[in-house]
């Protein structure tokens, strides 16, 4: 009853989105770089790159601090002391738009210890979901902030500020083009590690991640192969990127535009370089945190309880919680409370 209550609650709040696109599948193939590219159609090109990410993942997502970091306007509403960071995305893609990255910054006085000694400089940065507008965490920024943590809120690829004219959707990044989907999620990675780079270089002495449902992916991929990063909070979580794509409530417009093109298995072997299942072996003793949903119809409950186990295998610092809601729901009261204090307690425990 409960759940049928949920899962109803959910498909109304997916609904409200009106706007969703079915797009014709492609291998996107144009969007392997040429220093990257081997011969062959499409397809081969495609699948060999893949493979070839997964092997090394280290270069794959290997990434310099930018060389220059500069400031744009804040939005309305932004308070003071609040300052927006922008640098060049490692990765330039054909919209320019989207290859300026944007930080907005809510710096944090640390807060003395207990013991009266001071406390390190704490950093997190945080990723929203997929398609999250410009207020899209702010208020848990500004929550972090209170607890003398500064957090630094990144704008992922395709949204908002970073998206090209005429769009709606940042598309780009959940995608029937199967490549376009790999190169701009790890576009969101190496953008996060320059994010990294920067708090680091302002003497932020511990640094975290905080990222939900996309953002969560993201996060987990930046920890996997950013030293500087000492936990990560990932709320809404999955091993597999494919899976979610094939399975999940909020995408079932992307899997339209696959559907007697690829099969889930392929999508899901090409698709390992952005999946947190591949990184699995990298999961070391770094606290992190894994928020999933009961009724999550967007990221399959037994996708999330699959991960949450290969945490608590292999990592002693490993907590998972539990929302008694789904994965809309999640952002509407008592339950938006319930998740930014898992969140928010986890993070000025762990950093």
């Amino acid at each position: 009853m409960v759940r049928g209550y949920f899962h109803r609650w959910e498909r109304q709040l997916a609904s409200v989105d009106n706007n969703r696109v079915v797009r014709p599948f492609e291998w996107g193939a144009d969007w392997v770089p040429d220093a990257e590219r081997r011969t062959g159609n499409d397809e081969a090109v495609v699948t060999e790159w893949a493979a070839r990410a997964l092997h090394d993942s280290d270069a794959w997502f290997a990434v310099e601090p930018a060389g220059e970091y500069g400031t744009a306007p804040l939005p309305p509403g932004a308070a003071p002391g609040e300052r927006m960071v922008t640098f060049a995305s490692a990765i330039t893609t054909p919209h320019p738009e989207n290859n300026t990255v944007y930080v907005r910054y809510f710096p944090a006085s640390p807060k003395p210890r207990k013991d009266g000694t001071p406390a390190p400089r704490r950093a997190v940065v945080v990723l929203a979901q997929w398609n999250a507008d410009e207020g899209g965490h702010v208020g848990l920024c500004r929550l972090l902030q209170r607890l003398g943590i500064s957090a630094l809120r990144l704008t992922l690829p395709y949204h908002d500020r970073r998206q090209p004219t005429g769009f709606e959707r940042a598309d780009h990044i959940v995608s029937s083009n199967i490549a376009q989907t790999l190169q701009v999620n790890r576009q969101a990675v190496l953008d996060t590690r320059r994010a990294v780079a920067w708090a680091h270089q302002q003497g932020y002495e511990r640094i975290g991640l905080l990222g939900t449902s996309l953002g969560s992916c993201l996060s987990m991929l930046t920890g996997t192969h950013e030293p500087l990063v000492k936990a990560m909070a990932l709320n809404h979580v999955s091993p597999w990127f494919a899976d979610v794509v094939w399975e999940g409530l909020s995408t079932v417009h992307v899997r339209k535009g696959m559907d007697g093109s690829i099969d889930l298995p392929d999508l899901r072997k090409i698709w390992a370089p952005i999946s947190p299942h591949a990184y699995l072996d990298r999961i070391d003793d770094r606290p992190a945190l894994l928020v999933y949903a009961l009724f999550d119809l967007s990221f399959p409950l037994h996708l999330s309880r699959e991960i949450a186990r290969e945490f608590k295998t292999r990592s002693r610092h490993a907590t998972i919680r539990v929302l008694p809601c789904g994965h809309y729901t999640t952002g509407v009261a008592p339950f938006k409370y319930l998740d930014a204090y898992y969140l928010a307690h986890f993070l000025r425990k762990e950093l």
